[in-house]
């Protein structure tokens, strides 16, 4: 130790070598004071070794497992989205949102004893380099999650892949023709599964983007409903979204944490999209503030359309043309696919200009047109899960 009255200049070399040794032993042990992991919030036990967006807790892994699957349990049971013996079909990406709700759908089945019949659907919509790779994801999760696959595809049922409607609109408004399309093919699909329930992995981060999407647009019909967390039309198939109150981050994490086989990679179409500028909008407010999300579904939940609002919107038809159901005469899809089939296709994105394409007078006969809706359809067969 360095002494009041050392003079020697070897001495005074030596202390000051032994205080800055011990000061830096003693910075150090600080260090891996404050660097050591914390116990986990929930169990006590094991070290903490995440941290949960949605709450801010520091957890382990196998309560995250738990609270997260727990949730989406608990979020099933008080909208008493199932019924025992229910054929559920889970749209099928094989991206990182489906994946998880399929794994989640299977292991909740199997745990709380739903009684739950499931199928996996997905939706081809013919985007080379993108859906072909990662449908065979979706076959590989077939075989992992020993569901029965049943595919659907744009050309198949329209007649169009979306490369072929990029190649003739441009990537202005692809995703309005996809997501029209893509909507009426889930219910298709499930059609000829016989099923009673389609669920999807839309997440918490889906559904605030769309409530900021719908007030931005000022679409009070939409708007009204954007939250619900389950829809059924008078034609169509009960849809529902268990991942409602999911974080989208926990959804990776837990896809990440559970090694899932998943396709990551983003549509080659999709960056031009308008939803792209909620998203980044709703990621700068999560920064912020964590509960942006949750805090938006639930202002969403709590509007209430007027109802002299209400008495001025289109009430719900039929297509007279495929069945399907419709504000107007002609679907969407029907409309949007006529657009593409007389080369006009830009010309039915909004009713106002789709009276560019009316002034050319009715439609062919020699016009392809989507199967009628309503026919029977027969329960066709699905490829099993192979067990060689």
């Amino acid at each position: 130790m360095l002494r009041r009255g050392d003079s020697d200049p070897e001495t005074l070399s030596v202390s000051v070598q032994v205080l800055t040794l011990s000061l830096r032993r003693s910075n150090h042990c600080s260090l891996v004071r404050s660097m050591a992991p914390a116990s986990c919030a929930l169990c006590q036990n094991a070290k903490a070794i995440l941290k949960r967006p949605k709450t801010g807790q520091q957890i382990c892994k196998d309560c995250f497992f738990y609270v997260f699957e727990t949730e989406v349990h608990h979020t099933i049971l008080e909208s008493s989205l199932f019924k025992p013996g229910d054929r559920v079909a889970i749209g099928a990406s094989g991206g990182k949102d489906s994946t998880v709700l399929a794994y989640v759908m299977k292991t909740l089945n199997d745990r709380y004893n739903y009684a739950l019949e499931l199928f996996l659907l997905s939706i081809d919509e013919g985007i080379t380099g993108y859906r072909d790779d990662s449908l065979e994801t979706v076959k590989r999760n077939q075989q992992q999650y020993d569901m029965p696959l049943k595919i659907l595809s744009y050309d198949e049922l329209y007649g169009w892949t979306m490369d072929a409607i990029v190649s003739q609109i441009g990537k202005k408004n692809n995703c309005t023709f996809c997501g029209v399309f893509r909507r009426q093919a889930l219910d298709r699909g499930a059609a000829t599964l016989n099923v009673d329930h389609i669920v999807t992995g839309h997440n918490a981060d889906d559904i605030a983007e769309t409530v900021l999407m719908n007030i931005m647009r000022g679409d009070i019909a939409r708007l009204g409903r954007c939250t619900m967390i389950c829809t059924q039309g008078e034609d169509t198939i009960k849809r529902s979204k268990p991942f409602k109150y999911a974080y989208e981050k926990e959804i990776v994490m837990y896809a990440y944490f559970k090694k899932l086989d998943y396709f990551s990679t983003e549509c080659i179409y999709s960056p031009d999209a308008y939803r792209g500028h909620a998203r980044a909008f709703l990621k700068d407010l999560e920064a912020a503030r964590p509960s942006a999300i949750i805090d938006i579904i639930h202002s969403g939940e709590a509007f209430e359309v007027r109802e002299e609002v209400k008495a001025t919107q289109k009430a719900q038809q039929t297509c007279i043309r495929c069945g399907y159901m419709s504000s107007n005469e002609l679907c969407k899809a029907c409309t949007l696919l006529e657009g593409l089939e007389r080369g006009m296709a830009n010309s039915v994105i909004t009713d106002r200009a789709r009276k560019k394409i009316n002034a050319l007078g009715p439609a062919p006969d020699s016009l392809r047109t989507i199967p009628h809706y309503r026919s029977p359809l027969p329960v066709v067969s699905v490829e099993a899960p192979s067990h060689s």
